[in-house]
């Protein structure tokens, strides 16, 4: 009974265009400003983390959708 009104409201959820899961800690603007200070090499991974408050793998992750999105 349970699993079935969670799945119910995850597709009333899923209808109105909410976003199932975590949210991002930076929105589409930051990334790209991490990513620009990035690749001027003046930042390492660790001093960018430290910057804009996140983990390191949150900038590596950045770094890979930058470049996904160019090759696209």
């Amino acid at each position: 009974m349970i699993r079935l009104r969670t799945r119910e409201g995850m597709k009333v959820a899923k209808a109105k265009g909410r976003l199932r899961g975590k949210q991002p800690k930076l929105n589409p603007r930051q990334e790209a400003h991490l990513v620009s200070l990035f690749e001027t090499g003046d930042h390492s991974t660790a001093e960018l983390a430290d910057l804009f408050g996140v983990g390191r793998s949150t900038v590596y992750r950045a770094q890979q959708r930058h470049r996904a999105a160019n090759r696209a």
